[in-house]
């Protein structure tokens, strides 16, 4: 019932609504016509009573008229009961006997829906016409139960209406979330959802201004940090000291690291970003990673099955380059077994086990320890990316190996 859509619950309640009231309307239609079969019958034994018990042999046509406008019958001209014999032969229904051979008998013909009453008496012989006030209560009762489902429809028709305007909300809402910034939200009315729409284009009107501030400052950043380290890095070429000298080289070539993984974060995190799929070849993403590592490959060993994959080529080699990278830098051994699994790519590296969850890892460094394992934005930004093209980052510790495997997504 909390996953059903409000369009859905709309339409089971109104549907629920509509059959209880033809159930009702239903119910009461046999209900009434047992009611009226039950009065007919308390009618017919009273007119049969009142002709055979209470009138005397011999009435009057007085007392006869003040009897048929008490029991609302009418009497029949000559003509018509001739007719009417001929009728009721060929035709006539009896809904109705009562009486004995003492008293007489009282018969109730139905001819086409009329009803006569045949009173049969030894001083005499009467056919007479039902004249009964017809009875509207069920034709009431049926054109209410009609108006009230036609205003039921109604007002389930003006509800999917009022809530029409939420599918177009909720596509507009998508749009933006599939990284369509430029959508616009608008609704003509000064409702709840009219207000809902105003909030929401509100926020991405907000959201568009502090994305076009982070890329500026992004980019400003980025340009004014990387002119001094140039200069730095220059200037630290004319040191006679090398120990400071190589010291002050690798600050420089990590400050220049992690400007490139600021921007490749910033590129790749962003929601309009679409990765590149193309069909190509295991070993030819692992040597990219190579090339991209900027290593001899001494210490880089390849021991993979041949493979034919689809992928976004170029993050896939970067995805490599940071994990072994990450190998070379903080394994024992300073080297990095690449290898194939039940077909899953995996980088193998001598070192301690992580003490965290590798949810801890794949986070953008906030902790002095993050920094200090070396985990930090590297993983971050694998991560990041291996989400984009399909796979998750998985990892095992086995001995004494840190195994992280490029898993793909069912």
């Amino acid at each position: 019932m909390k996953n059903l859509s409000v369009t859905t619950f709309i339409h089971i309640l109104f549907s629920i609504a509509i059959i209880i009231l033809i159930a009702t309307f239903t119910l009461f239609h046999y209900w009434d016509k047992d009611r009226q079969k039950i009065e007919e019958f308390k009618r017919y034994q009273l007119i049969s009573i009142t002709f055979l018990s209470n009138l005397k042999l011999y009435p009057s046509q007085e007392e006869l008229q003040k009897l048929y406008d008490e029991l609302h019958l009418k009497p029949l001209k000559p003509d018509e009961v001739e007719r009417l014999k001929k009728e009721i032969l060929e035709k006539g229904e009896t809904v109705f006997s009562g009486g004995s051979q003492q008293l007489g008998r009282v018969r109730v013909f139905d001819i086409e829906g009329e009803r006569y009453f045949y009173v049969q008496r030894m001083s005499y012989n009467l056919l007479l016409k039902d004249d009964v006030p017809k009875n509207f209560f069920f034709e009431i009762a049926v054109t209410l139960g009609v108006v009230l489902i036609v205003l039921l429809l109604l007002l389930y028709l003006m509800v999917l209406k009022k809530l029409y305007p939420l599918k177009k909300l909720h596509r507009q809402i998508q749009r933006f979330a599939q990284g369509d910034m430029n959508v616009e939200i608008t609704y003509e009315h000064d409702d709840e959802i009219g207000k809902i729409a105003k909030s929401f284009d509100d926020a991405i009107k907000h959201i568009n201004q502090l994305s076009t501030s982070k890329n500026l400052f992004m980019r400003n950043l980025m340009h004014e940090l990387k002119t001094p380290i140039t200069k730095g890095r220059i200037a630290v070429e004319m040191l006679d000291d090398e120990v400071t000298k190589k010291i002050l080289i690798r600050a420089f070539e990590r400050m220049n690291e992690l400007i490139s993984e600021l921007a490749e974060i910033e590129r790749v995190t962003t929601q309009s970003f679409e990765p590149n799929f193309e069909y190509t070849l295991l070993s030819e993403i692992v040597e990219e990673s190579k090339e991209l590592l900027m290593s001899d490959g001494s210490c880089i060993h390849v021991e993979i099955e041949e493979a034919a994959v689809t992928t976004d080529k170029k993050l896939m080699s970067l995805v490599l380059k940071n994990l072994i990278d990450n190998g070379m830098k903080y394994g024992k051994d300073k080297c990095v077994l690449l290898r194939t699994t039940n077909g899953i790519l995996e980088v193998v590296s001598k070192g301690n086990k992580l003490e965290h969850p590798l949810s801890y890892y794949t986070e953008p460094f906030s902790q002095a320890e993050k920094r200090s394992s070396g985990f930090g934005l590297g993983l971050y930004i694998v991560d990041s990316i291996l989400r984009k093209i399909g796979y998750r980052l998985g990892y095992r510790y086995e001995e004494g190996k840190n195994i992280f495997m490029l898993v793909p997504e069912k």
